[in-house]
């Protein structure tokens, strides 16, 4: 893994403090378990819990007017983002491009788990 080095004195801090905000509930039922805006950490970036047992199943085909990343967290993913399919295993990190629909669903066996990293302050979303 390659890392960057920087002068320090080009991490300037910008005034915000740190901040903490819940992401989900780790005891609720469900597949879409939560999501926190950027907005809500003074931040351009939402993110999204989701995760399901169900081999077969995922979020309908939609679309968003900025990128999403998709951290596999666990279990194994099929990953259909424009005509491409990829499939991602825990550990990998999926890019669905702005403006280009996109879905996935659990390969299994076991439980699929991601986070999704929306690149936008909001969650915007356009299901097709």
């Amino acid at each position: 893994m390659a890392k960057l080095s920087i002068d320090p004195s080009a991490a300037v801090p910008d005034g915000r403090a740190p901040a903490k905000q819940q992401l989900f509930d780790p005891t609720q039922p469900g597949p879409w378990r939560g999501h926190l805006p950027g907005e809500a950490l003074g931040t351009t970036t939402t993110i999204l819990a989701y995760g399901n047992e169900a081999v077969g199943t995922g979020p309908a085909l939609h679309v968003h007017p900025y990128d999403e990343l998709f951290v596999v967290v666990e279990g194994r993913g099929r990953f259909y983002v424009g005509d491409a399919v990829i499939d991602a295993q825990a550990g990998e990190v999926v890019l669905g491009p702005r403006g280009l629909p996109h879905r996935f669903e659990n390969l299994g066996p076991g439980r699929l788990q991601t986070i999704d990293i929306h690149l936008g302050p909001q969650w915007l979303q356009a299901d097709l």
